[in-house]
C-alpha cells in the first residue's frame, strides 16, 4: 500500500483545527446533503472522537472530501461519505483486495495497493452498491472516473468484483477482476461517528 502506508513526503497531516474548518465550510456549502442537521453537533461529536477524525483526515488527504450525508437516529452517528466529484485521487491505482494485488504483483506488476486494505488503514468501509446509490442521489458523481463497491462474497469467490460510476445520466455497476486496477478508478468510503 504505497500511498497509504505513511504520509506523503512533504504532506504534513491537517492539524485538527483546520480539518474542522475545512469540514464546516463543506457542510456549510452542501447543505442539500445534511437537511435538518447543525455543524455544532457534527462537530462536537468529531472533537469527542479523535480516531474519526484521523480517519476523517486520510479521507480528505487523499482527496475524498468527506462530507456529513446523514444521521442515523438508532444509533445517534454521523455518516459521512466520500464526495469528491471524481473517484479520490489519492486513491485510484489499486487492486480490489489484496488477493488481486498480489496476482498482479507476481506478474511483476505494481498497482498502489488494494481497496480493501487502504480502507482498513484509514478506519473507513468501502460503500456498498446501495450506498454508492445513495451518495448518487445527492449529485453527480464519477462522471469521468469510476469506484469499487464492495463486492458480494459469492461474486468476489469467483475471482470477481464489483465497480461502479455515472455515465449517461445514470448509475451503472459492472463487475471486473479482482486484480484489475485503473488510473480513472479508486474507491469511496463511509465512516460512522
Amino acid at each position: 500500500m504505497k500511498n497509504m502506508a505513511s504520509k506523503e513526503e512533504g504532506a504534513p497531516s491537517k492539524q485538527p483545527e483546520a480539518l474542522l474548518m475545512t469540514l464546516k465550510v463543506r457542510f456549510e456549502g452542501n447543505m442539500n446533503r445534511h437537511k435538518g442537521l447543525e455543524w455544532t453537533n457534527v462537530q462536537s461529536r468529531l472533537i469527542a472522537n479523535p480516531d474519526k477524525l484521523r480517519s476523517l483526515n486520510e479521507m480528505e488527504r487523499t482527496g475524498g472530501e468527506p462530507d456529513v450525508v446523514g444521521h442515523d437516529r438508532s444509533t445517534d452517528e454521523y455518516v459521512f461519505y466520500d464526495c469528491s466529484a471524481e473517484s479520490p485521487v489519492g486513491r485510484r491505482n489499486v487492486c480490489y483486495d489484496r488477493e488481486g494485488q498480489e496476482v498482479r504483483e507476481r506478474e511483476g506488476i505494481h498497482p498502489e495497493g488494494n481497496a480493501i486494505d487502504m480502507a482498513a488503514a484509514m478506519g473507513i468501509e468501502l460503500l456498498t452498491e446501495e450506498r454508492y446509490r445513495e451518495l448518487q442521489k445527492l449529485g453527480n458523481f464519477d462522471t469521468r472516473t469510476s469506484s469499487w463497491v464492495r463486492t458480494p462474497k459469492n461474486i468476489r469467490e469467483l475471482g470477481g468484483a464489483l465497480f461502479a460510476d455515472r455515465r449517461y445520466g445514470h448509475v451503472f455497476v459492472y463487475h471486473n477482476s479482482a486484480p484489475s486496477f485503473y488510473s480513472a478508478r479508486g474507491f469511496r468510503g463511509s465512516l460512522r461517528v
